[in-house]
């Protein structure tokens, strides 16, 4: 006889067999899943070293290198100096005047400066407040504190050792980059370092990373 349609069977079924590798794999899923999704790692500055060139949009620089340099006593009630510099070749980018500035004493400052060292952040190791920074553009032979657009001029960041002070064997500084925005309430554009909101701050964006290696040479 044919058996009845819908009759069970007394065949025992077979276990389905799932693979470990992809229980695995659906439980990471299911647990990235409750805790936000995947995320990305951030990116790393770009890291760059002695000759490197980086353009900041508002700034082309060149990273020339860093020393130590001794400014001799013009008198004999006078002492030596010794700085560590860092040397860039900058060229302003922009059609008009810009300044040399200074390094922010605070990150948060940073953003809303448009100067060539303000984008100079994070410079380690950190230096006594008493030693600088001091900050100068050489063009032609002159010195001067701005930067004149389209030319090329010597900026040099300097800090001054103590007498018994050793200068570090490398610095390392993160560097900002400048993009052009409107103006509030106009179509006219400025430069702006770029930056982004972190809670009630804005804080620049890191483009690169840079190391330059200290040359003391006869004047540590």
């Amino acid at each position: 006889m044919t058996e009845p349609s819908g009759a069970s069977s007394d065949k025992p079924r077979r276990p389905v067999v799932v693979p470990a590798v992809a229980l695995v794999a659906f439980t990471a899923v299911g647990i990235t899943a409750l805790l936000g999704g995947l995320s990305e790692a951030p990116d790393e500055p770009e890291p760059l070293g002695q000759g490197a060139v980086l353009d900041q949009g508002l700034y082309s620089t060149k990273f020339v290198e860093s020393r130590v340099t001794v400014e001799r006593a013009k008198t004999q009630f006078e002492e030596d100096k010794r700085f560590v510099e860092l040397v860039f070749d900058v060229t302003n980018q922009g059609d008009k005047t810009f300044s040399v500035g200074l390094p922010a004493q605070k990150l948060e400052q940073a953003f809303s400066l448009d100067s060539f060292a303000a984008s100079l952040l994070n410079i380690t190791p950190a230096f006594d407040k008493d030693a600088g920074p001091f900050a100068f553009a050489q063009a032609k032979g002159n010195e001067s504190r701005q930067l004149q657009p389209g030319v090329t001029s010597q900026v040099i960041v300097r800090y001054r050792l103590k007498d018994d002070e050793q200068p570090p064997d490398r610095i390392t500084m993160d560097v900002a980059s400048f993009e052009e925005e409107p103006q509030f309430g106009s179509n006219d554009l400025a430069w702006r370092m770029v930056a982004k909101e972190v809670g009630d701050k804005w804080l620049p964006e890191i483009k690169a990373r840079v190391t330059l290696t200290v040359k003391k040479g006869d004047a540590a």
